[in-house]
């Protein structure tokens, strides 16, 4: 069998690269931090379209990250990233040297650089300060995920086979009129984070998903299905509970009905609505998730992702007023089951259940070191990468509202004129989020607590603030949804997150 890059393949290296961490900072002048993160993968998928198969593949990665903080009158830091062959294991150390010092030097440089900046800009430059982070608890651990289906013992054919078969099904319920895509995942990722203040972080976890397209004449409606487990998440062992065929011909159907649905007209004026789980999943990610990652707060992410409505400043904020009614508590937790489930960040950092708003208040943010040392914050766990190789930013975890202790059918029921959605589809997000509008899969009117009657291509508008005041009822049905393609940073990393929340009745504008 051809020698190729595995998960296992950190293993053979770690204990060098700790030991290389320790001893290369003593060599570097002014150099004050110094960590590494290596990541091995081993994945597996299949495409199939319209019941032929048409794409599939397997491949294993792997790729250094290093960063290093280093300056004398200022601190800076400076990263260096690249992927790494199955030659270049053979002289990681070398590699690795090589990394650091290169990230060394820019760290020198960008910390001249603001130094200068600061002189020049006189009052303006007062903003730039010296990078340092905040002091953490120093952690040698080994963590795992359990999982009952090993990724990489799942033949290649048996994931063609399933992709097809799905497709398959999913074909013969619209006699060939309209097009379905069909994209089953698996892989097995193993994560090394080492520091000069003597971490060593040993994390390995499995994911798998499931993604369905469908599109039947102006209707296109797609979703995915997945969890941090094994192969047994196609089955059912995930947040719906239900097995990916099921799955796909649920939102095959749903879009078959959807195609004889009147459009939701809109409205200029506040109604009464409920919104499901499944989208409030899509409402915490945007208004509540992105607006709490401490970099946008602090505008470091302003170029190209935008600010935060919770914090304008350090006078002007949110932090400990009202922000939504006292029905509305929202999180960020890594230890529960979902895409944003981790125990160490990419600091190495042990993540933390964070608070957002308590009953109404808000509390505050998910931070970096860095960031952390800024607000006067302990540091969360809350600094990820989509790979080892791009440079760590803040990004919610499995972010979410909290359950109410409402019957989600009694809710509606109290309803004599109102609208229920269910399921997201597409966000409008203002610049620092302090507005929203998001499309639903499926609209209903509500009449005298029924729904009679659907519609399709609609969503709700409003102000973040004003809709979380208005909240009014909380359900208990509480469930996180997988959110796969989470996009932030520069160049763009698309993270797995998890968002979710019960159903919640509220007020806004019909778009």
């Amino acid at each position: 069998m051809k020698e190729r890059i595995t998960v296992d393949s950190i293993e053979q290296i770690k204990e060098r690269i700790y030991n290389l961490v320790l001893d290369s900072q003593r060599g570097l002048r002014n150099c004050h931090h110094i960590d590494i993160r290596i990541e091995a993968s081993e994945s597996k998928f299949a495409m199939a379209q319209k019941g032929a198969p048409k794409e599939s593949g397997e491949e294993s990665r792997m790729s250094l990250g290093v960063r290093v903080i280093a300056g004398d009158v200022f601190r800076a830091t400076g990263y260096f990233g690249s992927h790494l062959g199955l030659p270049d294991l053979r002289n990681i150390e070398k590699i690795i040297q090589k990394g650091i010092e290169h990230a060394w030097r820019r760290a020198l440089a960008n910390a001249s650089w603001k130094a200068e900046m600061k002189r020049v800009l006189d009052s303006i430059g007062e903003s730039i300060q010296s990078t340092s982070l905040e002091v953490i608890e120093i952690h040698k651990d080994i963590v795992a995920l359990d999982f009952k289906e090993d990724p990489r013992a799942i033949p290649l054919q048996t994931i063609i086979k399933e992709a097809v078969g799905v497709s398959e099904s999913v074909e013969k319920l619209y006699e060939s009129l309209g097009y379905n895509m069909i994209y089953l995942y698996t892989t097995f990722v193993r994560e090394l984070f080492v520091s000069s203040e003597g971490v060593l972080i040993d994390q390995t976890y499995p994911l798998t998903e499931g993604f369905a397209h469908i599109v039947l004449g102006d209707e296109s409606h797609y979703d995915h299905l997945g969890a941090k487990c094994g192969w047994e998440a196609i089955y059912g062992e995930n947040p719906f509970n239900r097995n990916f065929r099921d799955f796909a011909i649920g939102l095959a159907k749903e879009t078959i009905e959807l195609s004889k649905a009147e459009v939701l007209p809109s409205t200029s004026k506040e109604v009464v609505v409920v919104t499901d789980p499944h989208f409030n999943a899509l409402l915490a990610h945007e208004i509540i998730g992105h607006p709490v990652e401490a970099d946008r707060a602090l505008k470091m992410e302003t170029a190209y992702a935008g600010r935060s409505w919770l914090f304008r400043g350090f006078i002007e904020n949110q932090i400990g007023k009202r922000v939504a009614s006292d029905l509305v508590t929202a999180y960020s937790d890594a230890s529960l089951t979902g895409y944003g489930q981790y125990k160490y960040d990419s600091e190495g950092v042990r993540a933390k259940k964070v608070v957002h708003i308590d009953r109404g208040i808000f509390r505050g943010f998910l931070n970096s070191r860095e960031t952390a040392a800024i607000l006067g914050e302990e540091p969360n766990g809350a600094m990820r990468a989509t790979d080892a190789y791009l440079i760590p930013l803040i990004r919610m975890t499995n972010t979410v509202i909290a359950p109410g202790n409402r019957n989600p059918e009694d809710i509606i029921k109290e309803i004599d004129d109102g609208y229920y959605l269910v399921s997201h589809r597409t966000p409008s997000i203002g610049e620092s989020r302090e507005n929203f509008s998001i499309s639903a899969r499926r609209v209903y009117k509500i009449k005298n607590g029924e729904l009679v009657k659907l519609y399709r291509s609609g969503g709700i508008t409003s102000d973040s603030r004003d809709y979380l005041m208005k909240v009014d009822a909380v359900g208990n049905d509480f469930l996180i949804i997988p959110m796969p393609n989470c996009g932030k940073g520069s160049p763009m990393q698309a993270l797995r997150v998890g968002n979710g929340g019960p159903t919640m009745r509220s007020r806004a504008r019909l778009t």
